[in-house]
């Protein structure tokens, strides 16, 4: 489980709504790039989702993490974002479409 950097890439589960990164910590960086921690992924833009239609909702936003966050490793008080990250999103049907990472951005640090 790799360490998510703000090269990292977040998608829902349509694969092309692509999660805008914030990020809120200056201090751990890995190749130059800050690293992710708790709550960087959540309710955060997706831009570009395709599931479009009457009725239908894209993915516009994330939801809560539901799993993926260290349970040991923390930075500033927060735990560190790791490459399992996932939750929902606000997509249709509801409580049904997910978010989870494509990318870590590094392949340098990673959690065992």
């Amino acid at each position: 489980m790799h360490w998510l950097t703000e090269n990292a890439i977040l998608v829902c589960s349509h694969e092309l709504g692509i999660v805008v990164n914030t990020i809120s910590q200056n201090f751990v960086r890995i190749n130059h790039r800050r690293v992710l921690i708790k709550n960087n992924p959540e309710n955060r833009t997706i831009a570009g989702c395709p599931n479009v239609g009457p009725s239908i909702k894209p993915c516009t936003k994330t939801l809560a993490v539901t799993q993926g966050y260290s349970s040991f490793i923390r930075i500033n008080g927060k735990s560190v974002c790791l490459s399992t990250i996932s939750g929902l999103t606000d997509g249709t049907p509801p409580g049904t479409v997910k978010y989870k990472v494509n990318s870590s951005g590094q392949r340098l640090v990673s959690e065992i």
